[in-house]
């Protein structure tokens, strides 16, 4: 069955491979399903510690006369 998405060679250690073929086997997918899976989490953890430290970075530069009134707001 021919697909049009984008396709990605990756090489992995025995171990890492093992505990993805496990992964796979637990949850009745595919390889390649898992993998897919495995690095939709990876990336949005990697977006949330992206975000974290976009709010710490704004948060130290916060002061009560720069923000907006309730009122500006809505």
């Amino acid at each position: 069955m021919p697909t049009s998405n984008p396709r990605i060679n990756v090489v992995l250690e025995k171990p890492i491979y093992k505990s993805i073929e496990n992964l796979a086997k637990r949850d009745g997918v595919s390889l390649s399903l898992k993998v897919r899976d495995l690095v939709r989490e990876a990336i949005e953890i990697e977006e949330d510690v992206a975000l974290a430290r976009l709010a710490a970075k704004r948060e130290k530069g916060f002061t009560k006369a720069k923000a907006l009134k309730h009122g500006e707001v809505w």
